[in-house]
């Protein structure tokens, strides 16, 4: 496993996954308090973000120049057949919803995961490293409480490091390591029709950004009343439960509080 005593003799190009979330963020702070640069600071991005997370990006963005480091390098995933500009365009498209509700980590893999392997692919930094027989390295920001996490250490083409485990920075020590530099801790990173939020979260987003809730009423809508596929399993965005019936109950007690398991891909905080 690697040591940060291996990323300052290291020889490869250091390319850091950004979530957008508070681990990620930390993640950054950290480095730079530590005296290591990352080549590439690499944020996929689904256009569905919620405005919180994409000021938070523009704050983190200006500190990171003010520190040094690379700007953020915002990927979209480019779907020339099909025209899709997001992952909401998308599953308006089919009909469907995202396949977090169909417990599977579908569009996690095509909008967060895909992007970033095809720039790393054609990123020139990593095509010389590849060209010597090395691999650059990535780090993730998985915190000290998520070592569960951190099962995947190198592939063919990349070598896996998981700074904030390493040194044991829980969820705690990762907000005040954003807070000491200034910034302020950000929210929850997710999609705002991601299947994974909490009731809770359901409830504030059709309260507090109802043009935003009922875009995700729109995907939910459509894919329920679709004869393309077959949802009869699924009852809407919460997988077994709908969130407009969720919004327009009496009831709330009846819907389970976390809907679906959290996405391992997406997730870029502690639960």
């Amino acid at each position: 496993m690697l040591t940060t005593a291996d990323i300052i003799a290291r020889r490869v190009p250091l390319c850091v996954g950004l979530g957008g979330g508070v681990n990620s963020t930390a993640l950054l702070v950290e480095l730079h308090l530590r005296n290591i640069r990352p080549d590439l600071i690499a944020f996929a991005d689904t256009l569905g973000e919620k405005p919180e997370t994409y000021a938070h990006l523009t704050e983190l963005d200006a500190w990171l120049s003010r520190v040094g480091f690379p700007h953020i390098t915002r990927l979209l995933k480019a779907s020339p057949r099909t025209g899709d500009v997001s992952l909401e365009a998308e599953c308006l498209r089919r009909e469907t919803l995202p396949s977090r509700a169909f417990g599977m980590s579908g569009c996690a893999q095509r909008w967060k995961i895909e992007p970033q392997e095809k720039h790393l692919n054609n990123w020139a930094p990593a095509r010389a490293a590849w060209a010597a027989g090395l691999r650059p390295i990535k780090a993730l920001g998985f915190d000290g409480g998520e070592t569960r996490r951190a099962t995947i250490h190198e592939d063919a083409k990349v070598i896996y490091w998981y700074p904030l485990i390493e040194w044991d920075l829980d969820r705690a020590a990762c907000v005040a390591a954003i807070e000491s530099a200034g910034m302020r801790a950000p929210g929850k990173s997710s999609c705002f029709y991601c299947p994974s939020m909490r009731k809770s979260e359901v409830l504030e987003l059709a309260r507090e950004k109802p043009d935003l809730f009922a875009r995700a009423l729109a995907i939910e809508d459509r894919a329920l009343i679709s004869e393309r596929h077959d949802l009869r399993t699924i009852k809407g965005l919460g997988r077994h439960w709908s969130w407009r019936e969720l919004v327009t109950s009496a009831d709330t007690s009846a819907y389970p509080e976390q809907p679906v398991e959290s996405c391992t891909v997406c997730s870029d905080e502690s639960e």
